[in-house]
């Protein structure tokens, strides 16, 4: 009986490992796109502040034709 026991919880065990290996390489694939994201926003900040003309287009001065 006790060897039992120990078999379900080893067979237990191993399975919790196999979990946090996938929740790991899950977290680590999650925090690279976060990183792109945070890098691709920052770019798209950077942007906007150097010229605003690209979101309000009163900024921009208009054609002479108008």
């Amino acid at each position: 009986m006790p060897d039992l026991r120990l078999a379900d919880l080893e067979v237990k065990c191993a399975y919790l490992e196999r979990t946090v290996l996938e929740l790991s390489d899950v977290l680590w694939k999650q925090q690279k796109e976060l990183d792109a994201l945070k890098e691709a926003y920052r770019g798209i900040k950077d942007r906007l502040a150097t010229d605003p003309g690209i979101v309000d287009a009163s900024r921009n001065d208009r054609p002479p034709h108008y």
